[in-house]
């Protein structure tokens, strides 16, 4: 009998972004699981970016009117079988009954196994209520409960995707003694618990459309969910994975994640000072990273398993995206704790996804199709210290990144230093963090280019950096008198600081994720990203001006928790829930995030303090899982939506770039400086602002002075000639470019005698093009002598 389709009804919620645990076989089976409210989430097949269910949860019931969905409890218990590794027990507690739940996933088959055990009340009864997704989405599927080979099967298909779930006894005879399939919302299981407290509907399929599974159990069972390019190959792996005992599908994971955590950083070689729960969490983390890597595109890594305030809205996509930085992020991690096969294939993945003029995507789907399209320089940056990361501990293992390394920084230097987009992907201008990865990957990626490439790449990174503070720094604002502070990075400095000599900071930059833009000013705006300053060594961490702005970012961004100290992203931020705790719906209020808590601990060691109440808070900000959020609640307590200060809200869960920052955390306080400091970059800055010693003015970065003594670069990005006289167009002349190998095409001005109070008027003209009609005017200034 068909189930007929029907209207919303009620449905089962699915709170996508709140993961307890997530995990995968090591071995050759491409699947992946999430744990969350205590059931499996999402089942991931063939691909770490592909979720094939929306839930597989349980009722409890007696056939007689009681009925509980144990996901609604919240009364469970989980635990890891051992510390990082993703086989989960979960016990649900009731007055009438405790559930077990064993889940590991198979590790040579696409195949998830889920143990199950009802104790206590003998008339109980545990059903399974399945909601497939096939193909990231709940249209076009069709479910049936089918005999298939004598056995009892609950499968699904839509287009080339099939799953089959089966039972088996503990003597491994068929466990399903009924079935149902029907419509989400109007004739599905939960809605005939629903509507008559016990399982009365028995309809054979449903669909196409959303539809869900249910399944009824004896008190002991294995529950084999199998996935395939159809629901008959599905089915024939969930049942060849029946054919042993649950115990050995258990043991072997233990066994395979041991042995990979036994190849890298092995817990016991971590100071013996850290707290127990800091270990474990250290393993933890490793685990989430390592439950992350896809198996189709070695290399490539999602940014999070979940999808943010995924209990409110249909969406495939939330975080289940590459991110270049996140994933730089997340393979540093890995190299620290000492999987640099994992690290070379992240590499390689880069290496294949760099587009042709140097850039990566914002983000993209796995296979290197780009996502959004927004320009982020860092993101530009970061694979080439990856790339000089390996290089600097002799571990490229021969792959050529001469070539990528030549594309990448000529992108930074034909567009820097204004970025469309910072690291928050917000606003265009001048962010310290963004310049902070590019000019260090300058510097990091100069070994790596010929000769007359390697000059201009480091002549690019000492000018961004000698000029940084011109750029992004305001002195003798309002908000400085009130704090009592003479100066201060801001949070992102408009373009127009190119050209006004110093930061405008009287323009209003816009807060894009607030219902009311509050109208800010630069000056008003601060953020914690000059933390990266410290952290590369491009300042030291007692530089008067960091000092000053972590000062700042204590009064305004910092919110202690009863879990430890946390900090908002910048001023104003509006991403995180309301007010009154309802989901960020595209606005909200921005909410405190753990991984800033872990950038504040690499400041704490770059300042010769220990981080341990740090990295102690962060472990606290996890969930019982282990599992590190994206944001944290930061206000009153609001129980009706499972708010609690330092605890997780309803933002993307795990953040698998938290756990990299955890992970890199720990090894770096054993290290005593910032793990991924680029060595390069700390022997030639030692955290010093260098002297300028050269302008670099750029078509797309025109400068508006020069010091008096600096030489004079021009560049065009096509070839072209320029020309440029002094004083008001005195003594002109034109001259043609020359082309150099980063991508642009140069003139060297003869300005080092110039004296302060002179001018340099240049104009240009591209190869075959009419002059540009406009004039530039450099002004020669008196030579500064920089602060503290």
């Amino acid at each position: 009998m068909s189930a007929a389709p029907g209207g919303p009804g009620i449905a089962p919620t699915w709170c996508s972004s709140d993961k307890e645990i997530v995990g995968c076989p090591l071995g050759p089976a491409r699947l992946w699981f999430t744990i969350g409210g205590g059931i499996v989430n999402e089942v991931y097949y063939p691909r770490v970016d592909i979720p094939q269910i929306r839930d597989l949860g349980f009722i409890v019931g007696d056939g007689a009117g009681f009925w509980v969905e144990v996901k609604r409890l919240w009364k469970h218990d989980v635990e890891l079988a051992d510390g990082g590794v993703p086989a989960v027990k979960i016990v649900h507690h009731h007055a009438r009954f405790e559930l077990m739940l064993r889940v590991t996933p198979g590790d040579d088959r696409d195949v998830l196994l889920i143990e199950v055990t009802l104790s206590g009340d003998p008339t109980l009864k545990p059903y399974a209520l399945l909601a497939p997704h096939l193909g990231g989405t709940g249209h076009g599927n069709r479910a049936a409960v089918v005999s298939y080979r004598g056995r009892r099967v609950l499968w699904a298909e839509q287009g080339p995707f099939g799953l089959a779930l089966a039972a088996a006894t503990p003597a491994q005879a068929d466990a399903f003694t009924r079935g149902a399939a029907g419509y989400v919302g109007e004739n599905d299981g939960w809605q005939d618990f629903f509507r008559n407290g016990a399982m009365t509907w028995e309809f054979d399929e449903a669909g196409p459309g959303n539809v869900a599974l249910l399944g009824e159990l004896p008190q002991q069972a294995v529950l084999a969910l199998g996935f395939g390019s159809s629901a008959d190959s599905a089915a024939t792996l969930a049942l060849t994975a029946l054919a042993e005992p649950f115990e050995a599908s258990w043991s072997r994971q233990r066994m395979a994640w041991g042995r990979w955590h036994a190849t890298g950083t092995p817990v016991d070689r971590l100071p013996a000072d850290l707290p127990a729960e800091l270990l474990t969490q250290f393993r933890t983390s490793t685990m989430v990273l390592c439950s992350h890597r896809d198996k189709t595109y070695p290399g490539a890594m999602v940014a999070s398993l979940s999808v943010p305030w995924g209990n409110t809205h249909e969406e495939r996509e939330g975080y289940h995206l590459v991110w270049p930085r996140d994933l730089v992020e997340c393979a540093g991690a890995l190299l620290a704790v000492g999987a640099t096969h994992e690290a070379h294939n992240t590499l390689r993945y880069l290496l294949a996804t760099q587009n042709a003029d140097g850039h990566w995507n914002q983000n993209q789907w796995l296979g290197g199709k780009g996502y959004w399209s927004g320009i982020q320089l860092d993101e530009a940056a970061f694979p080439v210290l990856l790339a000089a990361a390996l290089g600097e501990r002799d571990a490229l293992a021969g792959i050529a990144v001469a070539d990528m390394v030549r594309r990448a920084l000529s992108f930074l230097v034909r567009t820097g230093p204004v970025s469309d987009q910072d690291r928050w992907e917000e606003d265009a201008g001048l962010n310290t963090f963004t310049l902070a990865v590019c000019i260090a990957a300058l510097v990091a990626g100069a070994p790596y280019l010929p000769a007359d490439a390697r000059d201009l790449a480091l002549a690019f990174a000492d000018y961004w950096n000698a000029r940084l503070e011109d750029w992004t720094a305001v002195a003798d604002t309002p908000l400085a008198k009130r704090c009592g502070v003479a100066g201060y990075y801001v949070r992102v400095a408009p373009p127009e600081a190119l050209t006004d000599r110093c930061c405008p900071r009287d323009l209003v930059l816009a807060v894009k994720n607030r219902a009311t833009d509050p109208g800010l000013p630069v000056s008003e705006q601060i953020g914690v990203d000059f933390l990266q300053l410290v952290r590369f060594g491009l300042r030291r961490a007692d530089d008067p001006l960091i000092l000053a702005s972590v000062r700042l970012a204590d009064v305004l961004l910092k919110v202690d928790t009863p879990s430890g100290p946390c900090w908002h992203r910048y001023s104003a931020d509006g991403y995180g829930e309301h007010e009154d705790g309802s989901a960020y719906d595209g606005t909200g209020r921005g909410r405190a995030w753990p991984l800033l808590t872990g950038e504040r601990g690499h400041y704490e060691i770059a300042a010769g303090r220990d981080p341990l109440p740090l990295i102690t808070a962060m472990v606290r900000m996890a969930s019982a899982g282990g599992m590190l959020p994206e944001q944290v609640w930061d206000a009153a307590p609001i129980p009706a939506r499972g708010l609690a200060p330092g605890r997780p809200t309803g933002g993307a869960m795990p953040l698998v770039w938290a756990h990299a920052e955890y992970i890199k955390l720990l090894i770096s306080r054993s290290l005593k400086r910032p793990f991924d400091r680029p060595e390069s970059v700390w022997q030639r800055y030692r955290g010093e602002r260098p002297a300028l010693r050269r302008v670099i003015w750029c078509e797309h970065a025109p400068a508006s002075s020069l010091p008096q003594g600096c030489a004079l670069t021009l560049a065009l990005r096509e070839p072209g000639t320029f020309r440029w006289g002094l004083d008001g167009w005195q003594d002109v002349r034109e001259q043609e470019t020359s082309a150099h190998p980063l991508g642009l095409h140069l003139l060297e001005i003869d300005s080092a005698r110039l004296a302060a109070g002179r001018s340099i008027d240049v104009t240009f003209r591209r190869a075959a093009s009419d002059w540009v009609g406009r004039d530039y005017r450099i002004a020669v200034t008196a030579r500064r002598v920089p602060s503290g």
